[in-house]
């Protein structure tokens, strides 16, 4: 679970517009973007790129953002709750050749150019690029590939930006503005590695076959103090699950008491992982074998695991292998324990996506008839997406839903509940993701729900299955949740927790704690999270196993 973010700048530079109000401009038409009934008034946005900025034609997502003042650029003012932002997709459109947004193009906040108010404004375009796969079930889709930032569309290398330029708008006028992208973010500078922060990429076949085309999955590693100095030590695990980061895993580098933590004499000795798998739709796979995201379970398990066991001195055992993780990362740590007991030996998940879809956030998607609304009678009810712990709302599920929309339809904004479908819901005629809800009116779609029930409700899969489950996950679950989470997460794991306390033959033997009036997301970290992972590592191992060796004082010569 993310909220939407933008957590660096593209080099935002010069563009070129020209801007005229209540007249109207004749341009030159292109077969590409010809669209019948062109309205007598509005605002049109006719955007384009130079073929200096790209040669080939372009498909994917042309956007423009619209904002009151210049303290950051449109683009970067966008959101679920931020400034206006339209949408549309483009098909092969050739360098010079334009593409038309206007009163008929979905927008929000701003439903459309008709309903923004006459002044003056920011206005920003942008290309979002898309590539083509030929998938191994024989659909054929065009989705954003990441190429190294987070699958995110704002600082993605390729993509197309202008500056901002200062216009008046007024839906009552012909407004003709002509906006050109002669801009492309760069590439990602590659991170080097250093004595204790190691990482690689490996090319998956399981996804190449699925995908069509070379597709990687990489790690980052932090070694322990001391690694270099015992060559002879083997190490247990922790397999942070989480989204897509530069940054070293526990935040070693950026938190200065972690940085202490793992340097210091007395600490026991492991390695940190993080894995890096971010799928055409989304900056992280969710872990997990998916009829739209691909076979990213077994890449991660079957690939890239023993990949990292490979390079690295660890214990190759289930009992030293632990998972941990937050929010999606929790789902992710949660998922890869149940869908693969005999190979961890412990999770440890802080505020989790939903576990159970009868709470999926605050939705019931087996029972509700609406995502958006409640009905009752003469009233409507609009349902909340995010909230702070005092109660009050910070966003609406609708509002969420449509940005998401705006960014991208089918399922390719990159966003939140996006990933969701791309991961949960079966395959549509077209080769997208069947929506949960019809992404405009909220309306539920029930045969997706089931699907959704059968392969990723974590809840039902460990309920109908426990007899085989159950014994394979006595005393690996723990789960950490804040009671006022954000995004009310702790009522999907409210219910997870209500089976397991049913559970006999055998009892789970977990656990699942709350902190009365925390938020998202709150857990344990640092050196609480180590210790208990200790303690899990020491109650899983088998009698003989090592748990000396890794925990020897920084500076040591001799291992004991």
């Amino acid at each position: 679970m993310s909220s939407s973010r933008f957590s660096r700048a593209a080099p935002w530079l010069a563009v070129a517009a020209v801007a005229t109000t209540g007249s109207l401009v004749f341009t030159r038409a292109t077969a590409h973007d010809a669209r019948a009934g062109e309205p007598a008034a509005g605002i049109r946005f006719r955007v384009s790129f130079p073929a200096e900025a790209r040669e080939a034609p372009l498909t994917g997502r042309l956007l423009v953002a619209i904002a009151r003042d210049e303290r950051r650029p449109p683009i970067r003012q966008v959101g679920e709750v931020g400034s206006p932002l339209f949408g549309r997709d483009v098909s092969a459109l050739a360098p010079g050749a334009e593409a038309i947004i206007d009163a008929r193009t979905f927008g929000h906040p701003v439903a459309s150019l008709d309903l923004l108010p006459a002044g003056e404004y920011w206005v920003q375009p942008f290309f979002a690029v898309y590539e083509r796969f030929d998938r191994a079930d024989g659909h054929t889709v065009w989705l954003p590939l990441d190429r190294g930032e987070g699958q995110s569309w704002r600082r993605k290398p390729g993509n197309l930006f202008g500056e901002p330029v200062k216009v008046r708008l007024d839906p009552g006028a012909r407004t003709d503005v002509e906006l050109v992208c002669d801009q492309v973010i760069p590439p990602v500078e590659p991170i080097a590695d250093t004595r204790y922060v190691k990482r690689f990429r490996i090319r998956s076949e399981a996804l190449s076959r699925f995908w069509g085309r070379p597709m990687e999955v990489g790690a980052t590693v932090l070694l322990p103090e001391g690694y270099d100095e015992h060559p002879d030590v083997r190490y247990p695990v922790n397999y942070i699950q989480g989204h897509h980061s530069r940054g070293a895993p526990g935040g070693f580098g950026r938190s200065k008491d972690f940085t202490k933590l793992w340097k210091a004499p007395d600490t026991p000795r492991m390695i940190y992982v993080t894995f890096q798998h971010a799928s055409p739709y989304y900056d992280d796979s969710y872990g997990v074998n998916s009829e739209n995201n691909g076979p990213y379970g077994d890449a991660l398990i079957g690939e890239l695991l023993p990949e990292v066991e490979r390079r690295f001195r660890t214990i190759r055992e289930p009992w030293a292998r632990m998972l941990s993780g937050g929010s999606t990362g929790g789902w992710i740590a949660l998922a890869l324990q149940v869908f693969h007991p005999d190979t961890f030996g412990g999770c440890f998940a802080l505020c989790p996506d939903s576990p159970d879809f009868r709470y999926f956030q605050i939705v019931n998607v087996y029972d509700d008839a609406n995502a958006y609304w409640i009905e009752r009678g003469f009233t409507r009810v609009e349902r909340p997406t995010r909230r702070r712990t005092d109660g009050n709302i910070s966003a609406m599920m609708k509002d969420e839903n449509h940005y998401e929309l705006v960014v991208g339809d089918r399922s390719r904004s990159g966003g939140q509940w996006d990933i969701w479908e791309a991961t949960y819901s079966p395959i549509g005629p077209d080769g997208y993701p069947k929506r949960i809800w019809d992404k405009r009116t909220g309306v539920i779609d029930h045969e997706v729900a089931e699907h959704w029930r059968e392969n990723y409700d974590l809840r039902h899969i460990l309920e109908t299955r426990w007899a085989s489950l159950g014994p394979k996950l006595v005393g690996k679950l723990h789960v950490f949740v804040g009671d006022m989470d954000d995004y009310y997460l702790n009522n999907g794991t409210r219910m997870l927790e209500r089976f397991l306390e049913t559970t006999t033959e055998p009892a789970y033997g977990g656990s699942v704690t709350y902190r009365r009036n925390a938020g998202h997301c709150w857990g344990p970290r640092g050196a609480e999270l180590l210790e208990r992972m200790v303690k899990q590592i020491e109650a899983q191992a088998p009698d003989g196993a090592d748990l000396r060796s890794w925990r020897y004082r920084v500076g040591a010569r001799k291992v004991y």
